[in-house]
């Protein structure tokens, strides 16, 4: 039996990745198995490649670097623990995937989405998630909550000026109506509460019985 794949999208501050845990709290008391997993990182390969990425320090580093290296880390990734646990039958909830590279690099680095989906479409070799949560927040929001989270890591894309915030949002919103029947967008500019009912209320139409 194939597994669901499942991924949390969102700008920074959306609070996907707090969702994500809480969500998997939830299915493993009802039964299921289930692996919660990230992007960049995951397995050791890619959390390596995660801090080349994410080192404040690498001010200098190219966008094309960065949009190679997020596909590297997502194909070593893929291949060592996501498809090897769908193939077990599993939920795998990834905390991003390919729409964050779309978002971030294809249009907030000004790569072009065309252009960044085909480096990952050499990477995923057609295995889109089953389902796509996207957290939805403006970006001066997220920043906020960024902002007052001290114990959030800090990384080199919270450096960037709220224009490349601001793109990023405006390419996820490209991104959920091309893609309406795998993305669903969450109001994530509410209690934690109510997102995260909202959240497992849109993945509890796809569990398997």
């Amino acid at each position: 039996m194939k597994g669901l794949f499942v991924t949390f999208e969102g700008g920074d501050g959306a609070g996907k990745t707090s969702i994500l845990r809480e969500i998997g709290k939830e299915l493993r008391e009802q039964g299921y198995s289930v692996l919660e997993t990230r992007e960049p990182g995951g397995i050791r390969i890619a959390e390596k490649i995660r801090e080349v990425i994410l080192d404040p320090s690498h001010t200098e580093m190219d966008g094309r670097t960065e949009a190679l290296l997020y596909a590297a880390a997502r194909r070593q990734h893929l291949v060592e623990k996501v498809i090897p646990a769908l193939n077990e039958g599993r939920i795998v909830l990834c905390d991003r995937f390919v729409d964050s590279s779309l978002a971030y690099q294809g249009v907030a680095r000004d790569l072009g989405m065309d252009e960044v989906f085909k480096i990952n479409e050499f990477a995923i070799d057609d295995h889109m998630p089953d389902l796509t949560l996207l957290f939805d927040i403006k970006p001066e929001r997220g920043l906020e909550r960024i902002a007052a989270n001290q114990g959030r890591e800090k990384n080199r894309l919270d450096l960037e000026h709220i224009d490349f915030h601001e793109k990023v949002y405006d390419a996820y919103q490209r991104l959920a109506a091309q893609s309406k029947d795998r993305i669903k967008v969450i109001d994530a500019d509410q209690q934690f509460e109510s997102v995260k009912k909202d959240a497992y209320h849109v993945l509890s139409g796809h569990l398997p019985s």
